[in-house]
């Protein structure tokens, strides 16, 4: 069931990153997908550079979670300015803390120039790990690297009360299987790793006597807080969960990867449906618009470039992989504006009908 408390209403900052008010004010919805998630920062670094946007609230789910508190405490801070600055910061730590993590790519996909590291002695230990003995007894003090990360990187009296964007974090209750939206007033270091709270690497996270893992399996991302408790009639969502992938997979790392592909876009699938069909009633004039929203939405994807890479390189946190990733979010925002620009603010821009239904 949603959890139906009211947003968290937090002043806006003066708009810092340009001398006039940007042209439209827009929602954005962020996907889960670990390392992925640098792709989702290149795009919101040429989003935020371009300045023709307007943030007024974010959704994000797991990586999209980290992006979405980190960006909004760079902008609590000194307008999209301190936003992008505060975002490269973020993944230069996580690229740093990468270079020790036992997941390295084998000498073979480095050969290769693949980023996956299935075949690396790391991935094949933890995976055979998994199936013996869980994070409460290989990591019985839960410790998460990224913890520290955030709480020296991220302000979250600033994320809670002056960041001027709306926040709705997913995470997935454990005992319920609902989802759980944290609200920029309840968000703190434990609610943003709950949203990225994966079950087979970390013990699930409690918050007032509840227990939470990753949000992606309930909403990746929730679309509905943003739909409804805000002005903007326009959904972003950055999409890094290929939907299309051609082919029977056969093997069982292929089989994996489908199932992990399949299920963090259920959601997602779910609640587009939902949006085309509470706008064709509402077109039909069988809804009231007063009490339904007609929402126009937009995907920013690049399922060519994404679909490539295997699921393990979600767990590749080399430097490189990330300013890789950061580069094609850019360049695939940069083709977005220039195709789909004009029509926020006045239609969707995504074909729900062939992609999601």
């Amino acid at each position: 069931m949603p959890d139906n408390s009211s947003p968290q209403d937090t002043p806006r900052p003066p708009d810092q990153g340009r001398a006039s008010r940007p042209h439209k004010r827009v929602n954005l919805a962020l996907q889960g997908g670990g390392s992925h998630g640098a792709f989702t920062w290149g795009v919101l670094d040429r989003l935020l550079e371009d300045g023709r946007l307007e943030v007024e609230a974010i959704s994000g789910t797991s990586a999209g979670a980290m992006n979405a508190v980190v960006m909004a405490h760079g902008y609590g801070k000194d307008g999209r300015d301190g936003a992008r600055q505060a975002l490269r910061a973020f993944w230069t730590k996580v690229g740093e803390a990468g270079r020790a993590s036992p997941l390295q790519r084998s000498w073979l996909s480095r050969l290769r120039g693949s980023w996956r590291v299935d075949d690396s002695p790391g991935y094949a230990f933890i995976n055979l790990m998994n199936m013996v003995v869980s994070p409460y007894q290989s990591n019985p003090l839960g410790i998460n690297p990224l913890r520290r990360i955030l709480e020296d990187l991220v302000d979250f009296d600033v994320v809670r009360y002056a960041a001027g964007i709306d926040l709705y974090l997913s995470a997935t209750n454990v005992e319920t299987g609902k989802v759980k939206i944290f609200r920029n007033r309840d968000i703190t270091v434990d609610a943003v790793l709950a949203s990225a709270c994966l079950p087979q690497m970390f013990q699930a996270v409690e918050i007032k006597g509840e227990y939470f893992w990753d949000g992606g399996f309930m909403g990746n991302p929730s679309l509905w807080p943003i739909a409804y408790e805000n002005e903007s009639h326009d959904i972003i969502v950055v999409q890094i969960n290929p939907l299309m992938r051609k082919g029977v997979p056969k093997t069982p790392f292929e089989i994996a990867d489908r199932v992990n592909e399949i299920t963090f876009n259920a959601s997602l699938m779910r609640e587009m449906r939902s949006i085309r069909f509470v706008s064709r009633l509402i077109d039909s004039g069988d809804l009231q618009s007063d009490q339904y929203k007609a929402l126009r939405m937009h995907v920013i994807e690049n399922d060519e470039a994404l679909a490539d890479m295997h699921a393990s390189s979600k767990l590749n946190a080399e430097p490189e992989f990330l300013q890789y990733l950061f580069t094609k979010g850019r360049e695939t925002a940069e083709c977005w504006l220039a195709a789909n620009f004009d029509k926020v603010g006045v239609e969707t821009s995504v074909d729900i009908v062939h992609d999601y239904l």
